[in-house]
């Protein structure tokens, strides 16, 4: 089997990346805010536009995207202490082979001297991603009830949040003892 990489990915990448948001937003429509019909019609090159604007890592092997996770930063003076994961998504082949906490570790470390804080949603009936996240120190502080809406059904969210810095209040037991999962 090919090694996996983890990278920044750049305006090149916006065919590949363009293909597995569509993928995502296509098989798992709960799992994100953006709906497929929003973004459908956009092209690589705006895709990939967005990549350079954005701080999202893509895990590789050999050629093939298999999975993308995205850092979003806060502009504002109130709010630049927080950082927002979104879009987190591995392709079904590649399941179970760690990728999701490898992206979310590359995403972390470049997070950690920027921010206090990364905050993310995620779906309330998907177990899996709830329980990765709880495993890399992501706790739950609230649920949005009816979140999102997709033909007639509605959909809770999870709030979860790491604390990188700051309250040490707010920091999970041990935070400064615990080790971050690694995949193999």
């Amino acid at each position: 089997m090919d090694a996996i990489t983890i990278r920044r990915l750049q305006a090149v990448d916006g065919p590949a990346y363009r293909s597995l948001r569509l993928e995502a937003l296509e098989r798992h429509p709960a799992s994100f805010g953006t709906a497929l019909e929003d973004v459908a019609g956009h092209g690589p090159d705006w895709f990939g536009l967005r990549l350079e604007q954005s701080l999202t890592f893509g895990a590789f092997r050999s050629d093939a995207l298999l999975g993308a996770a995205t850092l979003a930063l806060q502009e504002g003076a109130k709010l630049r202490h927080k950082g927002d994961v979104t879009g987190v998504y591995i392709r079904g082949e590649a399941r179970g082979l760690g990728l999701g906490a490898a992206l979310l570790d590359r995403l972390v470390a470049e997070a950690r001297p920027r921010v206090e804080a990364l905050r993310l949603t995620v779906e309330a009936e998907n177990h899996a991603a709830l329980r990765l996240y709880e495993r890399l120190g992501f706790r739950p502080y609230g649920r949005e009830r009816r979140a999102l809406k997709i033909g007639d059904r509605y959909h809770d969210e999870v709030l979860m949040e790491l604390v990188l810095a700051g309250d040490p209040a707010l920091e999970p037991p041990d935070a400064h003892h615990q080790e971050s999962p690694r995949a193999g």
